[in-house]
């Protein structure tokens, strides 16, 4: 079984050379191609480039640009001249460049564009020496600044010459050598260098559960630093498909351009479709629209029906024999009654629906933060299999994902193969799962499998903190049902992810709003949603004129406004939070925190029973 990523991209460029590897949109609308082959020699020119400009193996090399031909054969190159990328898209801030390229180690430096090199450049006296190499076809180095197609050149000419160094690199990359290190955030706020190795990723792409094939498409669209793309992407090099690199304002074109088979997405991305399919039924006449929800309803109990006879259907009781068996003769009922009308109307309505997409998907791949549960529903039920999965970068990034065989909506499926989970309750720290009668039951989500980090660059406290005789506690809880599979019911530790796949530390947030003298307590909220909010413990004595108690000022409007007021001006991009951080809705609570209740001895929120206990509150900001 082939353990690290340069046997497996020598392997595929043995099976796969001449077929189509990547593919990029020209200008005319159409998409350019390089073969496995070609991508590979481009590969092994530029790596014998920078072998010869002084990378050295076990080196640390940036890679500042989104997802586009040049940052795969960057990628490759650094890899296979044995060492290690750190990788980052171009909305790169002033302060992520200066923490990460010297606390990586890094010399050198591939950038998207001019641009991006200004970026650095004008940060030069916080950072070390760096060596900056062009990768945009269109943009001219400048002085000292290096371009990725001469290195190219470069390269070439030497293997001509019987340059080897390239292969004596790739001879002795080792399986647990790093791959790649991510910064993300941390619990803290401080970015995190995530350490990945070969083997981290080739045991996902050796025990991967969705079968791909060479005449899959894949569309890429998610942010290829990101290491849930970056799997995707090397999934496909391992199976001989082709990626096509597209973006959300290309996106609606591509899809009936390229007609993909599969995509990895994040929840966002299946909300705005569907957002834009109600939209346009809005506008469709009277009885398109009693037709469309005809045949949603009728392929809704269609579908639900087969999925419970396929023993698809989630169970988080352990339902007894006989009642499967009774449900399971009415469901039979339900398949014969609909067979017909369902087939009828799929192929009338439902599969213009599907058209949208390219009408080929065999599925997506969802991750990054939870799928609502209508969303999830609306698109399984229509035809588009959604594939739900769970992970972190700290675990490259798959714990779990849904199979054809275990497609249970409302879970993120069976745990992948060689991948141990228990969960632990989180008030007694007790193990509940595996064990008898653990099913069904919540608790904090450690794991442990080839897939875990080696742990964080530089930081061994951090590592310490998440890593334990091999065990990585996740921070999240969940329930593993009967069926086998798990399902995600909230955070423990405090890093959100939005639902944008953005993660946001609510610390800094919190400490800056109760820098204010207007709020005594606070806690920002915003898991698997849109963006943030706030819960508010007012200031009372700051209120007095307004109210005796918490509960007539939950209801004040004056209050409210100042409170408002106080969030807009304190959390804004003139106090260095970036877009996704900002308030958008608030609630005043009726009540202080109190220790025993939603606080800890130490005083610190409980997260997850202010979460639970103000549920309403919290879902009344995202209707």
């Amino acid at each position: 079984m082939i353990e690290n990523l340069a046997e497996m991209f020598l392997e595929t460029k043995k099976k796969y050379g001449n077929k189509s590897a990547f593919a990029t949109r020209n200008k005319d609308k159409k998409f350019d191609k390089i073969s496995y082959h070609e991508l590979f020699e481009q590969a092994e020119n530029l790596s014998t480039a920078l072998i010869d400009l002084g990378v050295n193996a076990s080196d640390h090399v940036g890679i500042i640009a989104d997802n586009r031909l040049e940052w795969i054969l960057a990628d490759i190159a650094v890899l296979f001249a044995g060492a290690a990328d750190v990788p980052r898209g171009t909305d790169v801030t002033d302060g992520d460049i200066c923490y990460i390229l010297p606390h990586a180690d890094v010399k050198f430096v591939f950038v998207e564009n001019s641009q991006v090199a200004q970026k650095i450049l004008k940060n030069k006296d916080k950072l070390p020496k760096l060596t900056l190499i062009l990768m945009d076809k269109d943009s001219i180095p400048t002085d000292g600044i290096l371009h990725l197609y001469e290195l190219i050149e470069k390269g070439k000419a030497l293997r001509k010459l019987g340059d080897q160094r390239v292969k004596s690199r790739i001879q002795n990359i080792k399986k647990d050598d790093l791959f790649t290190l991510i910064y993300t955030s941390g619990t803290t706020g401080a970015p995190k260098g995530v350490m990945l190795t070969h083997y981290n990723v080739m045991s996902l792409i050796n025990h991967n559960p969705v079968e791909f094939n060479p005449e899959d498409r894949f569309l890429s669209i998610l942010p290829v630093w990101h290491i849930f793309e970056r799997t995707f992407e090397m999934l496909g090099i391992a199976k001989g498909s082709c990626t096509y690199y597209s973006n959300i304002r290309n996106l609606k074109e591509d899809l009936q351009i390229v007609r993909p088979t599969f995509l990895a997405s994040a929840p966002r991305l299946w909300e705005s479709l569907y957002q834009g399919i109600m939209a346009n039924l809005e506008k469709a006449p009277k009885i398109n629209q009693r037709l469309f929800f005809l045949a949603y309803s009728i392929s809704n109990h269609f579908q639900s029906a087969i999925r419970f006879l396929k023993f698809q259907e989630i169970d988080l009781d352990g339902r007894s024999t006989l009642r499967s068996a009774l449900i399971g003769i009415y469901q039979i009922a339900v398949v014969l009654v609909l067979f017909l009308p369902n087939f009828i109307l799929d192929k009338i309505v439902l599969r213009k629906i599907r058209e949208a997409t390219g009408a080929c998907l065999r599925g997506t791949l969802s991750g990054g933060g939870a799928l609502p549960k209508h969303i999830d529903e609306f698109f399984n039920f229509i035809g588009i299999p959604v594939f739900e999965g769970y992970g972190l970068t700290e675990t490259a990034p798959s714990i779990a994902v849904r199979t054809f065989e275990k497609m249970i909506i409302g879970t993120v499926g069976p745990p992948y193969a060689n991948t141990e989970i228990k969960l632990l309750d989180l008030n007694t720290g007790k193990q509940i799962y595996p064990a008898e009668n653990g099913f069904g039951l919540k608790g904090e989500i450690h794991i442990r499998g080839p897939q875990v980090m080696k742990g964080y660059y530089k930081d061994q406290v951090a590592t310490e903190k998440v890593l334990k005789d091999g065990w990585f506690n996740t921070g999240d809880l969940g329930i593993m049902t009967y069926n086998n599979c798990l399902k995600i019911v909230g955070r423990s530790k405090e890093t959100i992810v939005l639902l944008s796949g953005e993660n946001v530390e609510p610390n800094p947030i919190e400490n800056k709003l109760l820098q204010s003298e207007l709020i005594d307590q606070c806690i920002v909220v915003g898991q698997d949603k849109k963006y943030l909010t706030v819960l508010i413990v007012p200031n009372l004595n700051k209120f007095k004129n307004y109210g005796t108690s918490l509960e007539i000022l939950s209801h004040n409007k004056d209050v409210n406004k100042q409170i408002r007021d106080e969030i807009k001006k304190l959390i804004s991009t003139e106090n260095g939070f970036k877009s996704f951080e900002k308030i958008q809705d608030f609630r005043l609570l009726p009540k202080a925190f109190e220790m025993g209740d939603e606080l800890t001895a130490k005083l610190s929120v409980k997260r997850h029973i202010v979460t639970e206990k103000y549920a309403k509150l919290f879902d009344s900001m995202y209707m």
